[in-house]
């Protein structure tokens, strides 16, 4: 751990795959105290964008920031024009560099504008409402969802592609850091699909386990760096940090990407920011709170701070409820905010049907929360993950968490369902059936083992904590860490050999 943040009480946390997707896993168990303190508003006076309370319809109308449809408008690229001539026609310093630095806004939005690198169709900026409402889907699952087919049934228009991470321990950004964006071959493909049919993406980095860029580029402008290839690339007009362990617990990394945060928020005019970071049942644990802590110290302002209150002691709606009752004041005594101004910056993020930790939230659960989300005026409610909205076969899955359904009884994008009502403060309205019956999701067939074991065998699709025994190419294994998708006896060293069996 990070010497600049000191050691706190802890008890043991749950390790789970953040529904089960590659490298990801989301919310933990309860760590030592935090502590918020009291700071200004960074200019919430007469800043009707950002104010307000419960909106109605979403409060679009009435604020400024808000009803920003996040396109590129002329007066960026001319302030870019009036820059770099300025830097032209004179030798003084501070002028090149005011220049060349809007000449680099206007480059970058020039970029996600055109959305021409690497064959990604380009795309109008939805409403603000839609990427603060896209659930997260696993862009590297080989039984991911159409979807195309989920925007037809549920109305969803935008969904939060994960996850962005370094490219082994270089400085590049990679997907799942196994896919460098560079060059792609995967995602763009499903962007296209999201774009033709009249939607769009926010890009997340981070998410659980992995090396995440800022703990490797150095710097917050490095780290910047390697996230502008991927706005650029796939033409961005949203980005989400996904910021959890262990990078969360290093102060130079959490450092880097907030960083970073802000520099490409000055680089790309209109560009939807959010920071998602883990929960305890009362709100930010203490990483979170010191984290909150640097994005004032650095004068940093997201568009909004999103909780994940899952695997950590949660049970049902009503107690996610009370963690985000209990981050507003977080985030009322850290930045100064009144309560309807922090409530304008918090978002939720949860997790369909059985959690890692075997917690479990029903459609109802989705529903409480979601009454509480508009009647309070947040700003983001999203969920992790679109890839697993669908009924696993049998339903319980036989009690073991999967990647690709959700382990509760439920039609097709029924949780999905709630993030569209959202973007649209409406009523709930339940996804069309699809087209013709479609089987169930279920697990792909166990690797091959030899021997005569009588431990499960191994399935790759399947996340396993620590203690988790199973049989793979003859031997018996014992998981010694939370993984998802690594081989017994690979790289990762994710598994102990417990000899052959039998």
């Amino acid at each position: 751990m990070d010497a600049a943040f000191p050691a706190q009480p802890r008890r043991p946390r749950a390790r789970r795959a953040r529904a089960g997707g590659p490298r990801a896993a989301r919310g933990w168990a309860a760590r030592g105290a935090w502590a918020g303190g009291p700071r200004e508003a960074p200019g919430w006076a007469g800043a009707g964008a950002r104010a307000g309370g419960p909106r109605a319809a979403r409060g679009w109308a009435s604020r400024g920031a808000r009803t920003r449809t996040l396109t590129l408008g002329a007066a960026v690229l001319l302030a870019a024009v009036a820059g770099a001539v300025g830097a032209a026609a004179t030798s003084n310093a501070a002028a090149a560099a005011r220049g060349a630095a809007a000449a680099r806004g206007a480059a970058g939005g020039a970029a996600r504008a055109a959305g021409m690198a690497k064959g990604v169709a380009a795309a109008a900026s939805l409403g603000a409402n839609w990427y603060e409402s896209a659930p997260y889907y696993s862009t590297l699952d080989s039984s991911a969802p159409d979807l195309g087919q989920v925007m037809s049934a549920t109305g969803q228009k935008a969904f939060a592609m994960a996850f962005i991470l370094a490219g082994g321990s270089a400085c590049t950004p990679a997907w799942d850091g196994t896919d460098p964006v560079s060059s792609d071959t995967q995602v763009a493909a499903v962007i296209n699909e999201v774009r033709s049919a009249g939607g769009d993406v926010i890009v997340s980095a981070g998410g659980y386990n992995g090396t995440k860029l800022g703990q490797v580029c150095g710097s917050a402008a490095a780290t910047a760096a390697a996230y502008q290839q991927v706005i650029t690339a796939y033409g961005l007009h949203a980005f989400d940090f996904d910021l959890e362990e262990p990078e969360i617990e290093n102060s130079a990394a959490i450092a880097s990407e907030l960083g970073a945060a802000q520099i490409l928020q000055r680089n790309n005019p209109g560009l939807f920011v959010s920071v998602t970071i883990p929960s305890t049942t009362t709100g930010a644990n203490y990483f979170g709170q010191q984290l909150l802590d640097k994005a004032k110290a650095l004068g940093f302002t997201p568009d909004d701070y999103t909780i994940m209150p899952f695997d950590g002691g949660f049970s049902g709606g009503s107690s996610q409820v009370t963690a985000l009752q209990d981050f507003n004041a977080q985030l009322m005594n850290t930045f100064g905010w009144s309560s309807a101004q922090a409530y304008a910056h918090e978002g939720f993020s949860g997790m369909d049907g059985r959690t890692d930790s075997a917690e479990y939230f029903y459609q109802s659960d989705f529903q409480t929360v979601l009454s509480f989300t508009q009647s309070t005026g947040m700003s983001r409610y999203t969920f992790w993950s679109v890839n697993r909205d669908r009924q696993c076969n049998p339903v319980d899955n036989n009690g073991v968490l999967s990647s690709e359904c959700s382990g509760v009884a439920q039609n097709p994008w029924d949780f999905t369902a709630y993030t569209v009502a959202f973007a649209k403060n409406a009523p709930v309205t339940q996804p069309s059936p699809p087209p013709s019956p479609s089987p169930s999701p279920s697990s792909p067939s166990p690797s091959p083992s030899t021997g005569s074991c009588p431990a499960p065998a191994w399935v790759s699709s399947t996340a396993y904590v620590a203690g988790d025994v199973v049989s793979y190419g003859g031997d018996e294994w014992t998981a010694s860490q939370w993984n998802y998708d690594e081989v017994p006896g690979g790289p990762a060293g994710a598994w102990n050999n417990d000899g052959a069996c039998g």
